[in-house]
Formats: C-alpha cells, sequence, structure tokens
C-alpha cells in the first residue's frame, strides 16, 4: 500500500517570520466542550490538522450543525445529539483513530445521560490510562461498564452529583472531562490535584462565559458549582505552545535567523527558559519571540558544576511534549545534557534513528536519555526513517533539515495529525521539503 513521506533537503537555512498554529491540545477540548449547549459557539483559530479534522466529522456525525467561516473559524450547534450514532460502525471507526475522542464523553454524560466510546488511538507512546477521567465520573454518580471483548466503554446516569474528586493523577485530559461532565450537575464539585495547564484555563474562561461557575481557574484546586443550563458563546484558542517550541529548536539546530509572532509569551510558562539552559538565544519584543543566528550554543551545567538535567512534569512544569525536541536539538550543542522523560513510556525510543544520524546519545533505560553534544563539529547525516508519533516525527524533521543529505521520513501522517501544513510553511522560510508517495 503507497503512503506519503517527506523527502527533505538538509543543510537546511531558514529565514523569516512565522506564525504558530492554534494549539491542538486546547482544540480538542473545546471542540468537545460545544456539546454542551444547544446554543450556538463560535471557535477562532482552530488548527486545520489531522486530529482536529476526526473531531469536527465526530461532532458532524452526532448532529452538530457545523459551519466553516473561513480557514481556521468555525460555528457549531448541538441542538439535538444523535445518540444513535454513537453506536454506528462509522463513529467507532473515526472515534479510534484519535486519543481526543475521549473527551466526548463528559459533554455527553452530562448534557444527554449517556455516553460511549471505543478505546480510542493517538500515540504509540506507552501505556496511557484512563482511569482518572472514569473515576471522576464515578463519583459524580455515572454507572461505567467497560466491555473487554470489544474493549469498549459505557456511561450512563439518570443525573450526576456535585462530590469531592481528588484525582488521582494530573491528567489533563482527565481533568478537562471532568469539569465538563461537572459544570452541569446537581451541587458543588471540588476537585483537587487538577491539571492547570492553559488549556485547561481556556476550557474553565470559555465555560464561565457560557454560563458556567468555575472558581480556582489557574490552580490544581477547583470548585464548580453545578448549573441547569448553558448558553453559546465565542473563542479564540492559544497559539500552539509546542509548535512555538519546535520553532525555537529548528532554529537554533539550523543556525537560521527566526521571528515567531505572537506567541502570547506570558502562557508559555518556563519554555523559553528551558531553551536557554541548552544555550539558545532569543529577545523578547511584545508577544514575539526573535531567535538570532547563533553558530554554536553551549548547555548550561548546574550552579555546582554537575550535568544538566531537564525532565519533564506536569504544569508548571515543563511540558513533557517537548522532551522530543530539546533531545534533537541538544546533539548539536556544547556540552551534555541528561533528558529525563518521566511522564510516558517509550517516548525516547526514536532515538535510534538519530544515532543511525550520527548523534552521540547512550539511552539509559526507556525514560533516561544521556546526549553528547558535538557543536556541530560532525554534522548528522540524512537516512530512511519512519515517524513513530507526532512529536517524534517533528524531531527527526527538525534533524533531517540540519543534517547532511537527503532524508525520507515516512509515516508523516503522525506529523499531520498535529501540524498544520508543516511543509508548505517551513518551505516559505527556505526549507525544502516535499511531499511524495513511497
Amino acid at each position: 500500500m503507497s503512503q506519503e513521506a517527506f523527502l527533505v533537503k538538509g543543510n537546511c537555512k531558514l529565514s523569516g517570520e512565522i506564525t504558530p498554529q492554534g494549539a491542538k491540545n486546547e482544540a480538542l477540548q473545546i471542540l468537545s466542550a460545544v456539546l454542551l449547549t444547544s446554543e450556538k459557539m463560535i471557535i477562532n483559530n482552530i488548527p486545520d490538522i489531522l486530529d482536529v479534522r476526526r473531531m469536527i466529522n465526530l461532532l458532524k456525525g452526532l448532529g452538530v450543525i457545523t459551519k466553516r467561516i473561513n480557514k481556521n473559524k468555525y460555528s457549531f450547534q448541538a441542538k439535538n445529539i444523535d445518540l444513535k450514532h454513537l453506536a454506528s460502525k462509522a463513529y467507532l471507526d473515526e472515534a479510534k483513530k484519535i486519543r481526543g475522542s475521549v473527551m466526548l464523553m463528559g459533554p455527553l454524560l452530562a448534557r444527554n445521560g449517556k455516553a460511549f466510546l471505543p478505546k480510542p488511538g493517538g500515540d504509540k507512546i506507552g501505556r496511557r490510562r484512563l482511569d482518572a477521567h472514569f473515576r471522576g465520573f464515578i463519583a459524580l454518580g455515572a454507572k461505567f461498564i467497560y466491555k473487554e471483548k470489544k474493549d469498549e466503554f459505557f456511561l450512563e446516569a439518570k443525573s450526576l452529583t456535585g462530590a469531592y474528586i481528588h484525582m488521582e493523577e494530573i491528567s489533563v485530559t482527565g481533568t478537562a472531562n471532568v469539569i465538563m461532565a461537572a459544570v452541569l450537575a446537581k451541587g458543588k464539585t471540588t476537585i483537587y490535584n487538577a491539571a492547570c495547564e492553559p488549556y485547561i484555563q481556556q476550557l474553565s474562561t470559555m465555560l464561565n462565559k457560557m454560563g458556567a461557575k468555575i472558581e480556582g481557574i489557574g490552580s490544581n484546586l477547583l470548585h464548580i458549582k453545578g448549573v441547569k443550563k448553558l448558553k453559546g458563546t465565542s473563542h479564540r484558542i492559544l497559539p500552539d505552545m509546542i509548535e512555538v517550541g519546535s520553532l525555537i529548536g529548528l532554529a537554533a539546530l539550523t543556525g537560521s535567523p527566526l521571528t515567531i509572532k505572537d506567541v502570547k509569551i506570558k502562557m508559555l510558562g518556563n519554555i523559553p527558559a528551558t531553551f536557554q539552559k541548552l544555550g539558545i538565544k532569543m529577545k523578547f519584543e511584545g508577544d514575539d519571540i526573535i531567535i538570532p543566528k547563533q553558530k554554536n550554543y553551549e548547555i548550561q551545567n548546574f550552579m555546582d558544576g554537575s550535568i544538566l538535567t531537564i525532565y519533564d512534569a506536569p504544569w508548571p512544569g515543563f511540558t513533557p511534549d517537548l522532551i522530543s525536541i530539546l533531545l534533537v536539538v541538544a546533539t548539536q550543542a556544547k556540552g551534555s545534557v541528561l533528558i529525563h522523560q518521566k511522564m510516558f513510556e517509550s517516548r525516547l525510543f526514536f532515538v535510534d534513528k538519530l544515532i543511525e544520524m550520527g548523534s552521540q546519545i547512550i539511552l539509559c533505560d526507556p525514560h533516561r536519555a544521556t546526549v553528547i553534544g558535538l557543536d556541530r563539529k560532525s554534522q548528522l547525516r540524512g537516512i530512511r526513517m519512519s515517524s513513530p508519533d507526532i512529536r517524534a516525527g517533528i524531531s527527526l524533521l527538525l534533524a533531517a533539515l540540519s543534517a547532511d543529505g537527503d532524508s525520507i521520513i515516512e509515516n508523516i501522517q503522525q506529523i499531520d495529525r498535529g501540524y498544520e501544513r508543516i511543509d508548505e510553511r517551513l518551505n516559505a522560510l527556505g526549507a525544502k521539503i516535499e511531499r511524495i508517495t513511497t
């Protein structure tokens, strides 16, 4: 069977300005939330990526009236939800392809008293349990059934009642799902150990505009007073902070001057500071990040002189989605760094491709890799490789752009799931990326 791949010309030098797409992870939450009201919702800055298109198709199948106002702006109105469609083969096949489909369960349960989902797909980056979602729903009064043979989940509740919920893990999608269920529950819900990522803050702020009563936004302790009904509103999705980090890494790895426009710096947390620890220079003008041409960048050590360790953590810690990018950027830095991917299993297994390209990496175990920077004294070389997940895929694309010679990256559907027209947008800056069929 033929599939699309990227043919990437190495020794890339870029220049110019680029505006990041809307945030993928926020978009999936916001799109799920349109099911909570029968009134019209206007959502702007929606990224035109594969995962989002799949989510919109799921909404259409459920009976949501969907209109595309322009390339990244839509209106949605869930007047009547077709619950029978939930059990259809079309819904099952589409929902299995996207992990974000799990977030439809909270709104469906809250508004219609029923929810059904096949086990969702997405990145193959180790075990990603859904317990935090379902334990939250059960605490609110839902009945949960898991059909093991078919890998299907069922939820049912005549009504939901507010409860004290201590999240067993700081799950972003789990927190979003429980919030969306709780806003229409009777009485008060308290969520402790809640995720507090900017995406959760955006979702909660939008729900409050719709008439919800959520307090504690931005913290890990949320208080929600249930309401009977929510109204429509308009909302603008944040710039994608993962794409911002990817573009910072691209500029550094290729030694290219880039200006990343309108990034909403206050919502980036410690992302810029973490890249600066690798020696990457940048300056800030308003909401723009300006990265100068930089021949070399040197990894900082800890204050006692020991090797730098960078690890992911729940917000406001460093996001796990940029660990792969940091690792690739470190391959051409001066110095060494230990990259510790704590939150997901198997996400570092793509380093075998980087080693084949000539980088010096010691994979200590599934969670830790030591990168010995080449300081540009030895260039990576182009190879044929495959994208295992969204973030590893974009990391391999950055490596290929900086390498000597051509590279072919297969399974680019994974990259398209999270990055909007990335080949076209980087080619506009001077890259040479061609879509081919293999």
